[in-house]
């Protein structure tokens, strides 16, 4: 496990994290979720008292244990699946920050519950969610996330404790003296990225590699974002594309683990922006059913670039926050089948109804879920003049 010291300069990079991911700043008393693993503890005391330092009421919430969540989903009536605690809204209505501190005991704990029992729940949970999301279109709202590294992932990631523990190290540059330096590196490098590829007026992408083909629509008023604090480690640059115009095929060499469940190498075939065609070696009878939780799970809601110049992370982790974020030798792409992000949109996101993401393409859904391409690929922009220019290849961004 980590160092003391190492704590204190992790506390301090989801520090950073919460307040870059908010437009606006944070002001005294505002309101901070803090949920964190029974294994995260430590760190958790670190970070509540900084966040106390800095004149903020963090609200502390230990999520479920492994036995807590086989309970559940195992004993609870349909009722029960969708309850809300009395208050649970209007709390989440004053909330101004949130940081959760992921460290599993388990990831493969509900793979024998049904499906659609997990969806059930989420479903219920969406109106907390859009409730956050409308809050943090408005500058209101910010929230980072984290994973300290436990044995489980580790033994699924086919890893030694001190193996995946260096991983985790570098991938958040608490190796150095000052991580958050690094960080704000990182942003400001990002930052010309992000301007060079929004300076395009882009028809469509085409994205290919040994196994995938797909055609992915930016849509009318769209913007690349990414490496803004919101995930610690975080080196992805992503846009939420015009569902409607996804085309061909998708292939997921990446292993993921959600919900308890294991699901690998997964194929998806697009037609007029839905998959149509859900195939995985492992795990698809899951995968089937998460991807008809609702209208929008089956199409897609986000398409990501990592650059390996950025990210220092070189193994399979068996942990999305860090799969979705793979360096290695040739970067990664991922799509997200579900839901979309609004602060995507090239204008006010605050001003965004719902009426009008319908009208630009943004996905609705319950579900949000990255599947990861690691395959040696080309990205090439088709732009409206009719002409063609790759910006990605050999894991980099061609700026």
């Amino acid at each position: 496990m980590f160092t003391r010291i190492q704590m204190e300069r992790y506390a301090d990079v989801l520090i950073w994290g919460l307040k870059a991911a908010r437009t606006k700043r944070y002001k005294k008393n505002d309101v901070i979720l803090m949920r964190y693993d029974p294994a995260a503890l430590n760190l958790a005391e670190i970070l509540q008292a900084k966040i106390l330092n800095m004149g903020l009421n963090p609200v502390l919430r230990v999520t479920s244990t492994v036995q807590m969540d086989l309970n559940f989903f195992e004993l609870a009536n349909n009722r029960q699946l969708v309850f809300h605690p009395p208050g649970e809204e209007e709390f989440y209505k004053n909330l101004n920050g949130s940081i959760y501190l992921n460290a599993p005991d388990s990831l493969t704990h509900l793979g024998h519950i049904d499906p659609k029992r997990i969806s059930k729940t989420a479903i219920a949970r969406k109106p907390m969610k859009d409730l956050l999301f409308k809050r943090e279109e408005r500058g209101q709202f910010g929230w980072t996330l984290c994973m300290l590294p436990t044995p489980e992932p580790a033994r699924q990631a086919g890893l030694t404790m001190k193996q995946y523990t260096s991983q985790v190290v570098k991938a958040c540059y608490l190796n150095k003296k000052d991580p958050v330096s690094e960080w704000k590196t990182i942003f400001r490098n990002a930052i010309s990225i992000k301007k060079w590829i929004n300076s395009m007026d882009v028809r469509h992408f085409i994205v290919e590699s040994s196994n995938t083909d797909l055609m992915i629509t930016p849509g009318k008023k769209r913007k690349w974002i990414g490496i803004s604090g919101h995930n610690i480690p975080s080196f992805e640059l992503f846009i939420s594309p015009d569902w409607r115009g996804t085309t061909g095929f998708y292939f997921a060499d990446q292993p993921s683990y959600r919900n308890g469940n294991y699901v690998e190498n997964v194929m998806l075939e697009f037609k007029k922006g839905r998959a149509v065609g859900i195939n995985a070696k492992t795990g698809e009878n899951f995968l089937r059913k998460q991807l008809t939780m609702d209208e929008g799970a089956a199409r897609i809601g986000e398409f990501s670039l990592t650059d390996k110049r950025f990210s220092k992370i070189n193994r399979f982790m068996a942990n999305t926050l860090y799969d979705e974020n793979f360096g290695g030798r040739y970067g990664n792409c991922h799509l997200a089948v579900g839901s979309s992000y609004s602060d995507t949109y090239d204008g006010d996101p605050s001003k965004l109804t719902g009426k009008r993401k319908t009208e630009l393409g943004f996905n609705d859904s319950a579900l949000h879920w990255d599947l990861v391409n690691t395959e040696k690929k080309t990205v090439t922009a088709h732009l409206i003049s009719g002409k063609k220019k790759i910006i990605y290849e050999n894991g980099m961004f061609k700026y």
